[in-house]
């Protein structure tokens, strides 16, 4: 009876869209896109329905309703409360119905908001979006419904993917589709905009906290699965170039550029089709990466939905979004009133516009890494796997610029400015990044021809961004996220060329030397928890001053019956000290890697820094 609430009230929400896309075409045709305020409160009945929809089937996750099929796919009595709501989303059905939860109370909020905008503006923006939520709405109800019935009901279920069970990958969805989502009302916002012929700074004011709410979200979201990928899979590494991580890298890249070209259209009102276009590609990558994701397509060790028969949906609904979008450009691409006096060469125009080309290469060099597999396999059945030097070959020689002009951009005038006297504190600060770079890069061999100029630029933009601050008007948004930034870079380096790793079969007693180290595998201890059987190994890793213990765990899940490695992490300020460890097939023997990893903190409170500086722009009402 509850499985059936749930599916009705999600009917109730698809006849809401047909009926609002019905009356606002209506209106379209006669030229006069005015719609009653009925319409608007017709959106808060349909966030209603999709909520009550969402606690519904909560409420069978949590009571282990098992006449459920996506409850006896994704759940068991014996997993944790905690795990059984977060199984709500873990899942192919559930995702997809977060995805909706969120578009539509986002809808609602934008209506709320938007109160002393144009009725015309706002009905156009209603109207796009609804057109979204009406294919997610067909996507659940005829290929991914949640409330799909058994019978006879099972009397247990077939349990959530272990590795699935953990905090941060239950927040890190919910956080990352408030990313994603947000840019569905920026996507339906630039398209009602450009038709209204209202793709000025006043558009540019209103749409900023949307852009900002958006790509706020995404940073913590992309940083949660870091995270927990570092943690928990065993890489013993932040990013690796993963098809998932791609995907959700790439609408961040976009985002990036798309917000300083807002904050350049609000203060110079310029760059109004960069604008749009940025807000059409943002909002497809977005949409393209959680589909692809969740339709199996891609091959990722944490993509956990396998039905590729449901992407001929998926592709059609994309290209419709898409073709719609980009026709709607260019009919529509003469209502934008550019402004046609050309930034100088030397201006923070120029500097956004060098940015937003770079971020534009970043993505399409992420793009074509990801996708090309995909084709590949397509064409001629061939499998193969693009990793990361495909990335650093490409990326790096344009990295080196990159950073350039970002640690000079920030401090260059509006509109026109000049080379005059030279900034000595600039000079000092790049000779003294020369130096420090050279020994560094002598000290430790790095032997790479793109290190030493890497380096250089990479200190050159971290004492500009501190230098920056106590600076005259000071931007403290800008400041924070630029500062964080420039850690990014640089903690990702010292990481990359500081970092050691060992690796080596051993036993319950063995020792093994690695550097000035003695690594000694003492015990294995069993426990049982609620859901899985641990087995902790302890190890003693010891130096002529310090003594460190660290215990990695083999957990044996019950349902489903599945083996993870969960490795141990001791972090200082400077410092981590991972281990983890494998069963191997001969008798008593496990695969032990013991790795350090320096600056792995830092890397984390970099990304934190960068999502704080936005924050903070929201609170400020010019940026």
């Amino acid at each position: 009876m509850i499985n059936q609430l749930g599916n009705y009230s999600l009917y109730i929400a698809l006849l809401i869209s047909i009926f609002v896309i019905s009356k606002t075409s209506l209106s379209l045709r006669k030229s006069s896109i005015t719609l009653s305020g009925n319409i608007f409160s017709l959106i808060s009945v349909q966030s209603i329905m999709v909520i009550i929809s969402f606690l519904t089937l909560i409420y069978a996750f949590v009571t282990s309703d098992f006449s459920n099929e996506t409850v006896y796919n994704n759940s068991h009595t014996t997993k944790p409360l905690f795990y059984k709501i977060s199984g709500t989303w873990g899942n192919h059905e559930g995702s997809l119905l977060l995805w909706l939860l969120v578009l539509t109370i986002f809808l609602f909020i934008f209506t709320v908001e938007s109160k002393n905008l144009s009725q015309r503006y706002r009905t156009l923006t209603l109207f796009f979006q609804q057109i979204i939520i009406l294919g997610f709405l067909l996507f659940i109800l005829f290929t991914s419904n949640p409330f799909s019935n058994l019978f006879p009901i099972p009397n247990e279920g077939t349990g959530l993917n272990p590795i699935l069970q953990d905090p941060a990958l239950a927040i890190h969805p919910p956080i990352l589709y408030l990313g994603y989502v947000g840019t569905s009302i920026i996507f339906s916002s630039a398209l009602a905009a450009i038709i209204s012929g209202s793709i000025n700074k006043s558009w540019a004011s209103h749409i900023k906290k949307w852009v900002l709410v958006s790509w706020v979200f995404l940073s913590i979201g992309i940083l949660l699965g870091s995270i927990w990928a570092y943690y928990e899979l065993g890489w013993g590494g932040f990013w690796f170039w993963d098809p998932v991580e791609n995907v959700s890298l790439m609408p961040w890249l976009c985002l990036t550029a798309l917000l300083h070209t807002i904050f350049t259209l609000e203060k110079r009102d310029i760059f109004h089709s960069w604008a749009v276009i940025l807000s059409i590609t943002t909002f497809s990558l977005s949409m393209s990466g959680t589909f692809l994701v969740r339709s199996g397509i891609l091959n990722s060790i944490h993509t956990f939905a396998n039905d590729p028969s449901r992407g001929v949906f998926i592709l059609c609904f994309l290209f419709i979004l898409i073709f719609l979008s980009i026709l709607i450009y260019f009919f529509y691409q003469k209502t934008i009133k550019e402004n046609l006096t050309k930034p100088y060469l030397i201006s923070k125009e120029t500097a956004v516009l060098l940015n937003n080309l770079f971020m534009m290469f970043f993505l399409s060099v992420v793009l074509i890494g990801t996708v090309y597999p995909i084709f590949l396999e397509v064409i001629n059945n061939e499998k193969i796997s693009i990793g990361p030097p495909f990335y650093h070959k490409l990326l790096i020689p344009f990295l080196i610029p990159f950073l350039f002009f970002m640690a000079i951009g920030p401090n260059i005038k509006w509109i026109n400015d000049k080379i005059g006297k030279i900034n000595f504190t600039q000079v000092s600060i790049f000779i003294i990044s020369i130096i420090v770079s050279y020994f560094f890069v002598k000290k430790y061999g790095v032997s790479y021809l793109l290190s030493l100029p890497l380096f250089i630029l990479s200190i050159f933009l971290f004492f500009i961004t501190i230098k920056d601050f106590f600076g005259k008007k000071v931007n403290i948004s800008q400041k924070i996220s630029h500062f964080g930034f420039s850690l990014l870079i640089l903690s990702i380096l010292l990481n990359g060329v500081l970092s050691k790793e060992f690796s080596s079969n051993m036993k319950v007693g063995d020792e093994r030397k690695f550097l000035n180290k003695t690594i000694k595998f003492e015990s294995i201890k069993v426990i049982k928890e609620q859901n899985y059987q641990s087995l902790i190994g302890e190890f003693n890793i010891k130096d002529e001053n310090n003594s460190l213990s660290l215990k990695p765990e083999l957990r044996i899940y019950d349902q489903p019956q599945t083996i993870t490695s969960e490795a141990d992490i001791s972090s200082t300020i400077f410092s981590d000290n991972f281990l983890v460890f494998n069963v191997l097939k001969n008798d008593g023997f496990y695969n032990v890697r013991y790795q350090i990893k320096p600056f792995m903190i830092w890397i984390w409170i970099s990304v934190i820094l960068i999502s704080f500086g936005g924050l903070i722009s929201l609170k400020k009402k010019n940026v």
